[in-house]
């Protein structure tokens, strides 16, 4: 690789590195929640369809900014799209720690929401407009890997924030960290929130975006910036015969043409597979997940760590693997393992008991009346469901709520161990597939004239599953308990694998104008 290639390469990784902030910022905003739960839940006393909306609201408006915003991007530019994105993360979060209420703190996760909808579709739509074909699975995944960077850090942060409060130094008192822990949790994104705006100003427009908009001769210093100016031209000719052979301006008309079938079979199935196996109920939950393993609540934090460095490790994995393999391969590979570790978590949960013992309840906070739980010791309950329905009954809803935590550890026998690893394994298995794959996928297979619109209509249908998927799943550990949602989850993993076998096709080592010819079926 001669001085300039190798310019061009570092060029292109910067910019790409640049924009995909904007990943960090989604896994943070979506992430950080899981370790507020537990606090806003008593703060404002919410029910568990409450608490599920506290967490979901961010989907459901970052639902309608995917619809919006490959659109918006079309015409007036990826970029000042991008910008936008920044500027509401940073509202988001400076509303979100200073909330006095529930209504309020929803607002605030709603106004964020909009930022994650337009990152999640327009970062890698960006990186796959300006990345060379050969690289182009590893740039794109790099959003994907800042997403679950932004997840770590997110679960990082929060469980230091918890210790921090816990402590009793001068600094934890001015801050009042103590009481306004989870406060602190949601309002630190304003800090890469801001600097997430600054930096896209070293970010150039898209030059396939320029194309569109006939400014030629911007496109094509952009392009001598990121390859030779032979492959410059050749790559800014391609995409204006790409464009030649449309006679009319991209719509959601044409995306529903029998032409598109194909692709669009594709999107809509991976983007509904993607959250209906229940990654975001791990993301965003996970410090309640391991707390119904009976490990209490200081270590549930702890091993949500693990959850991010699993998705972090594995990530990178994918991005290892992804331009070798192909995207086929580390889909269907995924997607089995995500099915095998959901059952594993369904059995595990299914085989717990719960048993509160003389011995045991004496470890329980002093706060509760021993009294009140006497009729409970001895008792056997063979579901979780059985449990907290017996202890609601005994202390009431409020309190049995209050200390549910430290009531499960107490009482809970099961393998928590085989709960970690199931989790875990499932955490490398989304990692590896899914994660990445999807928005690789996305960025690939929709021809260049149309490709805002599709890849805002299939992110419009992957988040409206994820807020349906957030929503219910307090209720659903309430109602069903944990081995039948985890059972479910296992369910449609195998649906989607027989899916991916059956529609998916391999798309890596093309460029997006190759693919398109290959895709996209002529109209008859």
């Amino acid at each position: 690789m001669n001085k300039n290639n190798s310019g061009q390469l570092l060029y292109t990784v910067r910019v790409s590195l640049i924009v995909a902030l904007g990943g960090f910022l989604m896994g943070f905003d979506a992430s950080v929640i899981s370790g507020v739960v537990g606090f806003i839940e008593r703060e404002f006393s919410l029910g568990k369809i409450q608490l599920g909306w506290a967490v979901a609201s961010l989907a459901l408006t970052a639902s309608l900014a995917m619809l919006a915003a490959g659109p918006i991007s079309d015409r007036i530019g990826r970029r000042p799209v991008l910008k936008i994105a920044a500027l509401l993360f940073l509202v988001s979060a400076l509303a979100s720690a200073v909330a006095p209420n529930f209504a309020t703190l929803v607002i605030a996760r709603l106004i964020g929401g909009l930022g994650v909808g337009a990152a999640l579709i327009i970062a890698p739509m960006y990186i796959a407009e300006i990345a060379p074909s050969r690289l182009r699975g590893r740039l794109v995944s790099l959003n994907q890997l800042n997403i679950v960077i932004g997840i770590s850090v997110a679960f990082f942060s929060n469980y230091l924030i918890l210790k921090l409060g816990e402590g009793q130094s001068f600094f934890t008192q001015v801050l009042n960290m103590d009481i306004w822990g989870w406060r602190w949790m949601l309002g630190i994104e304003a800090l890469p929130a801001l600097l997430y705006f600054l930096f896209l100003y070293l970010v150039p427009e898209s030059p396939r975006w320029l194309v569109m908009q006939n400014r030629e001769a911007e496109a094509q210093h952009t392009m001598g910036k990121l390859s030779s100016p032979e492959q410059a031209s050749q790559d800014v000719l391609a995409i204006q015969q790409s464009l030649l052979q449309k006679t009319e301006k991209g719509s959601f008309r044409q995306l529903l043409s029998p032409s598109m079938r194909l692709v669009l079979t594709i999107g809509v199935s991976v983007a509904i597979l993607q959250q209906i196996t229940g990654i975001n109920s791990v993301f965003f939950y996970a410090p309640m997940i391991f707390e119904q393993s009976g490990i209490g609540t200081n270590a549930s934090f702890m091993q949500a760590i693990l959850v991010g460095l699993t998705n972090l490790v594995f990530t990178l994995v994918a991005l290892a693997f992804i331009d070798k393999l192909g995207r086929k391969p580390l889909l269907g590979f995924g997607v089995l393992g995500i099915s095998l570790c959901m059952f594993t978590l369904a059995y595990s949960f299914h085989s717990a008991t719960y048993q509160l013992t003389e011995s045991n309840a004496a470890e329980l906070p002093q706060e509760i009346d021993r009294s009140l739980l006497v009729p409970l010791e001895g008792v056997l309950y063979t579901n979780d469901l059985q449990f907290k329905a017996a202890v609601s009954a005994q202390l009431g809803a409020e309190l049995a709520l209050q200390y549910e935590s430290a009531l499960i550890q107490a009482a809970a026998n099961m393998n928590s161990r085989l709960i970690l690893f199931a989790i875990l394994g499932f955490v490398a298995s989304f990692a590896v597939s899914l994660g990445p794959v999807m928005w690789v996928l996305f960025s690939e297979i929709f021809p260049n004239h149309i490709r805002g619109i599709a890849i805002s209509f299939v992110g419009l249908i992957n988040s409206g599953v994820s807020f349906g998927v957030q929503l219910v799943f307090p209720w659903e550990l309430a109602t069903l308990g944990s081995a039948a949602t985890f059972l479910i989850y296992g369910l449609f993993a195998l649906a989607g694998l027989a899916v991916i076998l059956r529609v998916l096709p391999e798309t890596k080592d093309k460029s997006l104008e190759e693919l398109e010819a290959i895709l996209i079926k002529p109209a008859a």
